[in-house]
């Protein structure tokens, strides 16, 4: 019988971690915005200035073989209002892998890191047509907020300004 395990991400992970990123991009309806590669996965994962952590759901069989189902990629943020917050930036469950409950798992660890850490609050975003995420998140009691708008300025933009 195949076993889960949760566990923190490794540079030996990347590949499959870049990989499910694109598996979202597509899902979310735009393939061609990953812009991010392995390399500057590595930098900002794992080098002198680590900006991210990841969490993995390993599937590894009776035959002990092991596969990624699911990411969950998450970095700190400060909030001048409440202080220390933790950002959710992307819970991935591979489509062949999901409603297994891994990412339930995932975000159940990246919860319990929240409490570890001490963060006064989670944050993340949710397309408004993502019914089975938002059906996700409300089991946990989070709150969809509608009144917050997402701003941005894109390094092209930055070029022109």
């Amino acid at each position: 019988m195949d076993k889960v395990i949760i566990r923190e991400g490794k540079e030996s992970d990347l590949d499959d971690l870049l990989a499910l990123i694109r598996e979202l991009a597509e899902y979310e309806r735009c393939p061609d915005e990953v812009e991010t590669g392995t390399a500057e996965l590595r930098e900002w994962g794992f080098g002198p200035r680590r900006v991210f952590g990841f969490y993995v759901a390993e599937i590894r069989t009776s035959s002990g073989g092991a596969e990624i189902a699911g990411i969950a990629l998450y970095y700190y943020k400060y909030s001048t209002w409440k202080g220390r917050c933790l950002y959710l930036e992307d819970l991935i469950v591979t489509e062949k892998h999901r409603r297994k409950g891994y990412g339930e798992l995932l975000f159940r660890q990246v919860l319990d890191l929240a409490k570890r850490e001490n963060t006064r609050r989670i944050e993340w975003q949710v397309l408004d047509w993502n019914e089975p995420a938002l059906a996700f998140y409300r089991k946990f009691r989070a709150t969809v907020d509608s009144e917050w708008l997402n701003c941005r300025i894109t390094d092209r933009q930055l070029g022109e300004i």
